[in-house]
This record gives structure tokens, C-alpha cells and sequence, in this order.
């Protein structure tokens, strides 16, 4: 079975890539729509050059290690150049990796790193609480 190619709204990857921010813009949904309208704020634009530096560079990777761009910025849009690149998303604990591919265009880096997780408590103990005084032993 072939492999079915990416198509965002009628175009291909390599069609994204060539259109402007304004041409772009009308392709994503509202709300990305607005915010590349009223332009990059100056810790977005960080990444956008830290990221552009690096792909003319080619230096994708560094001694078989994907070069990972570190960043606190979750409001930036993945953008169609962005495609490939290795990013550190800060989660408000540590920086997760993300590989962008071409189904995440248009989403926001935050939403590839979660900043909550699920608790998971164990079981009470011997002298965990006061009330486990009075839970029987296995």
C-alpha cells in the first residue's frame, strides 16, 4: 500500500513551505489566523531565528544527536518550516523534546508538552499517615 501524502487544506508540504506568513495565515484556523496577524512577539522571534540559523546551517545533527532548540515559548505556532526540526518545549519542569512533523502545523508548541501529569499515589504505608495505623498489614 503507498504511502499517503501530506495535504493541509489542498496543499502539500512543500507548497507550505514556499507561501508567506500572510498567505499561510489564511490557511489556519482563527485563532492562529489573529495571532500571526498581529505579529511575532520578541520571544517568538528568538525562536523563529534561533531556528532559521540552525537550517542554514544544516546542522541538524550533532554527532548523531538531533541539535535540540531549548525554549520557554509555548504560544509559538508550528510553523511549515518548522517541519523536521528538533525542539526542547519547557513544561515548568524540565524541557521535553518534540520532532515537529507535518500533521502538528498550525498547533501551538504547548500543547506537545504537557504541564501536568496524572497523580499517582501509592499504596498507604506504615507510618505514611495517622490513619494508616489502622490499616491491616498484608
Amino acid at each position: 500500500m503507498a504511502k499517503k501524502e501530506f495535504n493541509y487544506h489542498g496543499h502539500t508540504l512543500k507548497e507550505l513551505q514556499k507561501l508567506s506568513l500572510e498567505e499561510l495565515g489564511k490557511l489556519l484556523p482563527a485563532r492562529q489566523r489573529r495571532s500571526l496577524k498581529r505579529g511575532f512577539l520578541p520571544r517568538q522571534q528568538i525562536v523563529l531565528d534561533k531556528m532559521r540559523k540552525l537550517n542554514e546551517k544544516n546542522n541538524k545533527t550533532k554527532g548523531g544527536k538531533p541539535v535540540v532548540i531549548k525554549t520557554h515559548c509555548r504560544d509559538m505556532i508550528v510553523l511549515p518550516e518548522m517541519v523536521g526540526t528538533t525542539f526542547g518545549i519547557y513544561n515548568g519542569k524540565e524541557f521535553v523534546q518534540v520532532t515537529f512533523t507535518s500533521e502538528m502545523i498550525g498547533s501551538y508548541f504547548g500543547e506537545f508538552a504537557p504541564t501536568r501529569q496524572k497523580v499517582q499515589h501509592g499504596d498507604p504505608g506504615m507510618g505514611a499517615t495517622r490513619s494508616s495505623m489502622f490499616v491491616p498489614l498484608k
